[in-house]
């Protein structure tokens, strides 16, 4: 959407013809010029995730690579560049785009998403016992990622429209925001707990940011949680119908001895996930009274387990990587559980220079945004950063147990092309504001200045509508 100048042109043929009306002159419609260069630190940031994601997805792939791939055992990493550059080309596109023609953008993405979601909830393709994707000829693709990115468009908008001259966000847009989280919520839920928590975290931040009074988040906060509520109950007490098989596991105790024996594992159903929901929840919160380190390895738990162990096999200092020892055992540890394998390999610095990046990437954001104008590319540039940092946090938080297991990819890293997609989106845009939106302070100060100098009558009644 193109800014429009609102002031007529006059001919300036006219001007010295008393006898003559003023004839307004079509004016072209353009964007304002850029304020500045692309962030470079965002960008110093992207290049460090993506060098770490080259060097662990190959060392977190499995060495079984089909022969009917002409790269051998760089196909993964050959695979996985080529969605990076991708990405890339999504980045360049979008930072080259002036922030406010996301609005036009908006309502389609929302609209696409959503059309997609509904479609793969009704015939979507199975993954790990869920229906997660929507298979298109040589690709797969997770709606779920697009409807995460589409709630913070559309939150964005709503508290942007809705700041008051007072200050704050008004009690409509505050609803309207909690209610777009919901509905995306409710559409997202089947594809794991931790989207919906994600969602809750991310708009209840950019409801502080907006300027949403604390005792209105609260109200906020306590409608998320009767809503979490009621969806336990469900779970707890609802009528479900669990089915197992017998499943022959092995034991290998200290001594190397290898014991066979049978047990009742759920059965996961591709419609109805709630038991695994309900496994998963009872088993992360009940705990054991035996040690990790002591428990055997069975089908409900090995996941976390071996995420634990191939921690634990780093000793601290990491093993390097492409030296990874549970890779070939560890179920996904090329996407849901990379960070396991980040620290197997690098170990403990390795892991916190993984977070440092993350966390330098929100306090970036933060800067950017604290030199906007306008709420709505502050808003946007702190969404998108709140949309990957959180993500990041759950997946490290589901890796080293502090979570119940479910299925997050670390973002810009783990293997997969929806996430590097709207992750790449999310950085575009964030770049976008850091252009046309991030003027120096002195700047900032100076547009307030003539705006508080303007009449009134003058003034826009929604500054942050740009």
């Amino acid at each position: 959407m193109a800014e429009i100048n609102e002031s007529p042109t006059l001919d300036p043929r006219l001007l010295n013809d008393p006898g003559m009306a003023p004839v307004n002159i079509p004016v072209e419609r353009t964007l304002p010029a850029p304020l500045g260069r692309p962030d470079t630190y965002i960008w110093a940031i992207y290049v460090f995730l993506c060098i770490i994601s080259v060097i662990e997805l190959y060392s977190a792939s499995s060495r079984e690579v089909s022969a009917r791939s002409s790269f051998g055992v760089l196909a993964p990493v050959v695979f996985h560049c080529v969605r990076l550059g991708l990405g890339l080309a999504i980045i360049l596109y979008f930072q080259s785009r002036h922030y406010r023609t996301i609005k036009t953008f908006t309502w389609f993405f929302v609209a696409m998403s959503v059309v997609m979601m509904v479609y793969v909830m009704l015939f979507g393709e199975v993954v790990n016992g869920a229906r997660r994707s929507l298979q298109l000829p040589g690709i797969a693709i997770q709606p779920a990622e697009f409807i995460k990115l589409s709630a913070v468009l559309v939150v964005s908008m709503i508290l942007a429209r809705s700041q008051m001259k007072k200050g704050g966000v008004s009690d409509k847009g505050m609803w309207w925001s909690a209610g777009a989280i919901l509905f995306f919520s409710a559409l997202i839920v089947k594809q794991g707990l931790t989207n919906t928590l994600l969602l809750m975290i991310v708009s209840l931040s950019m409801m502080i940011i907006g300027g949403v009074r604390l005792k209105k988040l609260a109200m906020v906060l306590g409608i998320y949680a009767l809503c979490g509520g009621l969806f336990g109950l469900y779970l707890a007490f609802g009528p479900h119908e669990t089915k197992t098989e017998t499943v022959v596991e092995v034991n290998v105790d200290d001594a190397g001895r290898i014991t066979p024996y049978e047990h009742q594992v759920p059965v996961v159903d591709e419609d109805n996930r709630l038991s695994t929901w309900i496994a998963r929840l009872e088993r992360f919160f009940t705990g054991d009274s035996i040690p990790k380190y002591k428990q055997p390895i069975t089908a409900e738990n090995r996941q976390e387990m071996y995420a634990l162990i191939a921690q634990s096999h780093s000793h601290g200092v990491g093993v390097f990587p492409g030296n990874s020892r549970e890779t070939s055992r560890l179920p996904l540890a090329f996407s849901d559980f990379i960070f396991s394998i980040i620290v197997e390999d690098a170990g403990l610095f390795g892991a916190v220079f993984v977070i440092f990046l993350y966390f330098c990437l929100l306090g970036r954001a933060s800067g950017i945004a604290s030199r906007c104008a306008r709420a709505y590319p502050a808003l946007l540039v702190i969404g998108m950063a709140l949309m990957i940092v959180v993500q990041a946090i759950v997946h490290m938080c589901i890796n080293v147990g502090i979570m119940p297991v479910s299925g997050q990819p670390l973002p810009l890293i783990s293997k997969g092309g929806t996430s590097i997609l709207t992750t790449s989106i999310a950085l575009g845009i964030m770049l976008s504001v850091s252009r046309y939106a991030a003027g120096s302070r002195h700047k900032r100060q100076e547009i307030k200045q003539e705006l508080d100098a303007l009449p009134e009558e003058l003034r826009a009644q929604n500054p942050t509508q740009l």
